[in-house]
């Protein structure tokens, strides 16, 4: 008989976003003539960019042709889209980064695993605490973690985020291999400050620490307040910084991101635990017109930089307490129940 893998047998329960949405189905199928406003999982609510159903148009109908067609693509992502990436996301803004310095994905949450298939399950790895999930769950399924006991795993470092320290990691007072940073972190939406960042920066080079960065949130950063650092790949071996169209394009569906890091050793590996073929071209050549779209990214960060400060009055009015965002969600502390209490009200 088939065994299986110990490690998912640990796990406390299904992913959070599956479970926020089984909780949200189920009152849906329980109360089918009632609206119901989802708030929960971080999706988007607005459509694609006309220009990219146009490109995804266009590039199905090239498929039916003999001069247009795509088979098998490149497993790194076709050189049309990084070379587009390099264009639009990097040289016009001054960074010097070159298209094999780019890995095409579906997404970080997929990059995440993939990354931890590569390192030994002996490495000791860090997080922030709370934060997104993914980083956590990978590493518990690969063997990583260790036990859950008391809501957090015994083998990972936990780096707290709370109100007594503002929501900003310490850095781990003991030997780790891999730290996990969401920047801004994900949920509390707090943007660790440039000083910190370049600190991380130079211990992970000196000890060896490999520093995974998720910048997916950074597009929501105000432009004064909003630095990346992706002008450090050159100096720091050991980073793998993630990015994704998910947010900022409205291409959750559509499932296209890219990692970068100058450690084309680590891009090598990428490339042989990584499901094969997993990008279409469909979506790497949405991918190449969403990147021009900067008045569609622009409206709809506008529309949430309007809508913010109002919803985070209305619930200080509820009693709730917020906490400052840099991202496109919001942090905010409740009474006991609020989730069911939310249903109620159909939120």
């Amino acid at each position: 008989m088939a065994k299986i893998n110990d490690n998912y047998l640990k796990l406390p329960g299904a992913y959070l976003f599956s479970t926020v949405a089984r909780k949200a189905n189920e009152f849906t199928e329980a109360h089918p003539d009632r609206e119901v406003i989802k708030m929960s999982i971080g999706d988007v609510t607005k459509p694609l960019a006309p220009a990219v159903i146009e490109a995804m148009h266009k590039a199905v109908d090239d498929m039916g042709t003999a001069e247009g067609f795509h088979g098998y693509g490149p497993e790194q992502g076709y050189d049309f889209l990084r070379n587009k990436i390099v264009e639009h996301d990097y040289k016009a803004r001054g960074i010097d980064i070159a298209p094999d310095e780019i890995f095409v994905s579906d997404g970080a949450k997929s990059d995440c695993g993939n990354i931890g298939d590569i390192f030994s399950v002996d490495n000791k790895v860090a997080v922030c605490d709370p934060v997104y999930p993914v980083y956590v769950d990978t590493n518990a399924m690969a063997g990583r973690a260790g036990e859950f006991v008391n809501e957090h795993w015994t083998n990972l470092y936990y780096m707290p985020c709370t109100e007594e320290n503002g929501f900003m990691p310490q850095l781990p007072t003991e030997k780790v291999d891999i730290i996990y940073l969401c920047f801004p972190n994900n949920p509390t939406g707090v943007l660790i400050d440039r000083e910190f960042l370049f600190r991380i920066l130079r211990v992970c080079r000196e000890m060896g620490i490999l520093l995974v960065v998720d910048e997916c949130f950074l597009d929501f950063v105000e432009q004064g307040m909003r630095y990346t650092l992706k002008a450090q790949l050159s100096r720091y071996h050991n980073l793998f910084i993630l990015k994704a169209f998910t947010k900022r394009y409205a291409m959750a569906g559509v499932r296209l991101g890219y990692g970068i890091t100058e450690n084309t050793e680590l891009i090598e590996k990428m490339t042989q635990v990584t499901q094969p073929w997993n990008i279409s071209v469909v979506a790497q050549a949405a991918g190449v017109v969403a990147l021009k779209e900067t008045a569609y990214v622009e409206k709809g960060r506008n529309l949430i930089f309007g809508e913010s400060p109002w919803l985070k009055d209305e619930l200080g009015k509820l009693g709730m307490e917020v906490y400052p965002s840099r991202a496109n969600y919001i942090f905010f502390k409740g009474p006991s129940g609020l989730f069911e209490a939310a249903v109620k009200q159909k939120i």
